[in-house]
């Protein structure tokens, strides 16, 4: 048996004590407890107890760490379940601890998936242009069960994704592009399917988008994309050749024959 020699208070935490331990004359460092710990096991100076009580006092405190960290770690914001279990493994608790923390904190409603992943949602719908596949994959990454996530994107409606992809057409449309007006297109389905949009929600967006081809833009790029490819095979090509291989070269960019033919008409015959 050992017997307590001294209750001191910690220097940064009123609120926790550390408990010195007296045997064979000599007096040591045991552990610290919190004041709720100590209050309710009757801790005090003089009080005997073995290295089983020991022992059992460390683990309740390592237990009120870690759950005294988790709730530090969701005051910033709402965690999933594997969030929570990363940063406490990081703590270094092990898993029984770990299992303990997790069951108190579902129990007292502080972990809960399920509205953690309609928050995500709301705040994603809120701050970014992400559609609702992206959305989906980064809450199944945080551990997040399919059926909360895909539960957690009824929050994200289809005229909420059609906006949002509609803004982001927008966007691109005003961005100077010397691209064929199929290039441009094609060029916005694929930033809106990496984007995390639906097929469906991309057709409907352009659709309602002012997505038309603007003859003048259209023959500007020609020009542009025509030009460049000349200045690169006319070294080499002439004639047919060259002809040839600009048409295959702008074909392959988008742009339909009879623009390709107009252009064909009108600079090779200046270069011939």
């Amino acid at each position: 048996m050992q017997k307590i020699s001294r209750i001191t208070t910690q220097k940064k935490n009123n609120h926790r004590f550390n408990v010195f331990l007296e045997q064979n004359g000599k007096e040591s460092y045991a552990f610290s407890v919190e004041e709720d710990t100590l209050i309710a096991e009757h801790i005090h100076k003089g009080m005997e107890m073995d290295q089983t009580v020991i022992d059992t006092l460390i683990k309740k405190d390592n237990l009120h760490k870690g759950y005294s960290l988790a709730l530090q770690f969701l005051s910033y914001r709402m965690r999933s379940s594997k969030e929570m279990y990363d940063y406490l493994l990081k703590k270094e608790l092990d898993e029984e601890q770990i299992q303990v923390i997790l069951k108190r904190l579902k129990e007292e409603k502080w972990l809960d998936d399920q509205l953690f992943a309609e928050a995500f949602v709301r705040t994603k719908v809120q701050t970014t242009s992400k559609g609702p596949l992206l959305i989906k994959k980064e809450l199944i990454e945080k551990g997040v069960p399919v059926q909360a996530a895909e539960t957690g994107l009824m929050h994200y409606s289809f005229d909420q994704q059609v906006e949002k992809a509609s803004k982001l057409i927008t966007k691109k449309q005003s961005q100077s592009n010397k691209a064929s007006f199929k290039q441009q297109l094609n060029k916005i389905k694929q930033s809106l399917l990496q984007k995390g949009f639906t097929q469906d929600v991309i057709t409907e967006a352009i659709g309602q988008s002012n997505n038309n081809k603007d003859e003048d833009q259209e023959w500007q790029a020609v020009v542009y994309q025509g030009e460049k490819i000349l200045r690169k095979h006319q070294r080499k090509w002439d004639g047919f050749e060259l002809q040839h291989k600009v048409k295959a070269s702008l074909y392959q960019k988008g742009f339909s024959f009879e623009i390709i033919e107009k252009f064909i008409e009108i600079y090779l015959r200046n270069v011939e």
